[in-house]
């Protein structure tokens, strides 16, 4: 079940103007795809999070390029695009006291929708998605709900 957990790249850059095209430039150039992602905004800074096809080799540009990176162990989850999709995923971990510290999702050409999930127990997490068979993904399944 350890494949299952998915690295995200995590970057703190100022919210202004250029900074996403300069993030996205850096990893175009390094042809590094980016599969998922979400902006939080806090203040003069944002939170980008993402997940990428190379995330070590992104994370090394990223850093290198002085952005503070991080990598954080997230969970991909297969969840059906039908109301109340994400109702039972949230419905089996909040009953295991599990909490989704954020989350983000997209639709896919499958009929399927897939969510990003960082939460305060992963391998709890894990035990119970797959106890209720719930499907847990990996960045092999993303790219083939992609292609």
């Amino acid at each position: 079940m350890e494949n299952k957990i998915i690295k995200q790249i995590s970057l703190f850059a100022e919210n202004k103007p250029g900074k996403l095209s300069n993030i996205a430039h850096k990893l175009k150039d390094a042809g590094i795809n980016i599969r998922a992602f979400t902006i939080a905004e806090a203040g003069d800074f944002g939170i980008v999070r993402m997940v990428v096809d190379n995330p070590d080799s992104a994370h090394s540009i990223l850093h290198n390029s002085g952005f503070t990176v991080s990598e954080t162990s997230v969970l991909g989850i297969e969840m059906e695009d039908v109301p109340g999709g994400l109702a039972r995923i949230a419905e089996v971990l909040g009953e295991q006291n599990i909490n989704i510290d954020y989350a983000y999702a997209f639709v896919t050409k499958t009929e399927k929708a897939l969510l990003i999930v960082r939460v305060n127990d992963i391998k709890g997490a894990l035990k119970v998605l797959t106890g209720a068979n719930i499907k847990l993904i990996d960045m092999k399944d993303i790219e083939e709900y992609l292609i």
